[in-house]
């Protein structure tokens, strides 16, 4: 196991982080709505290859004067900014980040890590080496009510299976329909995060079979069912679709857990409900929550040094579950993480080009030890 430790800096309410965000997007317009509005956190500029997004971004902010620029690493040292949120497209997310990470600012960036596994693991050599922090906001780990179904969860002994079901109608127009497996990639690895999240374990395989309606407005396939094994031997199925008008659920999906003593249901909008003949547990709860939790845990984990949710290396299985259900789902056949892997580290040893990073990247003893704690 690689040895994760970070730059501690100084911030808090009485000495705010300085940060500039790179991305003037509608995500991107979010974040600076959340960094403007933390007390643990200043916005010192805006990064956008389009400089005219990112001045209109700054003027809406009723900050019209606010540094703007097309490069996130020159920007930040002429606003003396101490940290970069990153949010970018996922094809962007490697090379902004690997930049930001060697001039020595830590990252807090959109998920996910990047837009492959193999780019993801570089990133995870990249925070090594500079010994800084990158931490993904994958933010719904950080819902209250998903907090109080793993406490459930913790309740009912042995768990045999974990499902969830995503049903939902979005017409994005744009990139997303388009995109060959749009389910899969751009939206499930937020179910197979929590997954990961309430079991407390990583997968081990996976088998998936994605398909598109022939009333879908995709092109790609919008619809998905996939089932991992997970370390420990729970199951954890994904049935989902992105072409599901009618009786649609949470944009968390519905979830139910079965154990050894009973069964847990959650609707993703609502307190979950734990049915076992069990004597109740104080079950802990996120004191965060949504894109705010993460820049809250983010400068908490700068200020004490504590290694949070997210941090890349913890995040970077839940990418790897994405990897393998297309993968699956292109060969009809059922694939190992572990082969995944492999071929994701052989692929970021080949490409990347930062010399530090890959002989980081090459002195790892296996990926999942590097990975898994």
């Amino acid at each position: 196991m690689t040895h994760r430790t970070h730059r501690i800096i100084g911030c808090g309410p009485e000495n705010p982080l300085r940060v500039v965000v790179v991305g003037a997007g509608s995500m991107g317009r979010q974040w600076l709505t959340t960094v403007t509005t933390s007390s643990e956190t200043e916005l010192v500029g805006i990064v956008d290859l389009d400089l005219a997004a990112a001045r209109r971004a700054a003027a809406d902010l009723g900050r019209p004067g606010l540094p703007v620029g097309s490069d996130a690493v020159a920007l930040a040292a002429g606003t003396g900014a101490q940290a970069v949120v990153n949010v970018t497209v996922p094809e962007a997310h490697h090379p902004v980040t690997t930049a930001a990470l060697c001039a020595g600012l830590p990252v807090l960036g959109e998920k996910p890590i990047a837009d492959t596994l193999a780019r993801a693991l570089s990133l995870a050599a990249a925070a090594e080496v500079s010994g800084e922090l990158f931490m993904v906001s994958q933010s719904r780990r950080w819902n209250p009510q998903l907090f109080a179904l793993r406490g459930m969860l913790r309740e009912l002994g042995a768990i045999g299976t974990l499902t969830t079901e995503f049903f939902k109608a979005p017409r994005f127009g744009g990139f997303r329909e388009e995109m060959a497996y749009p389910l899969l990639v751009d939206m499930a690895i937020h179910a197979f995060d929590a997954a990961r999240f309430l079991l407390g374990a990583d997968p081990v395989a996976a088998y998936c079979q994605a398909y598109n309606p022939s009333w879908s407005w995709y092109q790609g396939d919008a619809a998905a069912s996939a089932v991992f094994e997970m370390a420990g031997g729970a199951r954890y199925a994904y049935n989902g679709s992105w072409c599901s008008p009618g009786a649609e659920t949470s944009w968390n999906g519905t979830w139910r857990a079965s154990g050894e003593k009973g069964s847990a249901l959650w609707d993703g909008d609502n307190e979950p409900v734990l049915v076992a003949d069990v004597q109740p547990a104080e079950r802990p709860r996120s004191p965060y929550s949504d894109i705010a939790g993460a820049l809250q845990v983010f400068v908490e984990s700068l200020r004490t040094g504590g290694v949070p949710m997210g941090e890349v290396h913890e995040n970077a299985m839940s990418l790897a579950m994405v990897e393998a259900a297309v993968l699956s789902a292109r060969t009809g056949r059922r694939v190992l993480v572990d082969d995944v892997l492999d071929q994701a580290y052989a692929a970021a040893l080949r490409d990347e080009n930062h010399p530090d990073v890959r002989a980081a990247l090459a002195g790892w003893p296996s990926v999942r030890g590097a990975l898994v704690p």
